[in-house]
């Protein structure tokens, strides 16, 4: 019952974490961007681009809206990130100072499949209020297969009566 609101306070402190990486080496808050401080030149691949999807990327996960899209656009930077900056240094993050790249890449995969949990914005925007699924579904996902199975008896129930009637 509480796994909604787990991954929400995870949701929550992971998007706010990035968008301030990307917050970092936009506008130079922070301390600014990771090498040297600064601001990153704006249109520069890959970095810039990197920081405007951890920014924008981190404001959606953070808020809960098109979380699951957010998250995936996010773990595949990452792991651009990753092969392309900290991999061909050495094989393991450990060694090229990829780990936080790599945490990341997997956290956003992880969110891809958990969905963004209770407080989202997703659920304001489509009426789902409720918090009946664990990976933060819409409460009425498992409604539609009891309508279904509540039909169908009745359907056989129906057909029971018929076939009575008919006697």
């Amino acid at each position: 019952m509480s796994k909604p609101y787990v991954v929400a306070l995870f949701r929550i402190v992971v998007g706010f974490l990035f968008a301030c990486h990307g917050a970092a080496s936009l506008f130079g808050v922070f301390g600014g961007a990771p090498q040297g401080g600064g601001t990153v030149p704006v249109g520069t691949w890959p970095g810039w681009y990197a920081a405007l999807i951890q920014l924008a990327g981190g404001i959606l996960v953070l808020a809960g809206l098109f979380t699951r899209v957010a998250a995936l656009i996010s773990s595949g930077s990452m792991a651009f990130a990753y092969f392309d900056v900290h991999q061909p240094k050495a094989l393991l993050p450990l060694q090229s100072g990829g780990e936080p790249a790599a945490m990341y890449c997997w956290i956003f995969l992880l969110l891809v499949f958990l969905g963004p949990g209770a407080f989202a914005l997703d659920r304001l925007i489509s009426g789902r209020r409720g918090s009946r699924g664990e990976s933060g579904e819409a409460a009425t996902g498992g409604t539609a297969t009891a309508g279904a199975a509540g039909t169908a008896s009745a359907t056989a129930g129906a057909r029971r009566t018929a076939g009575s009637a008919r006697r």
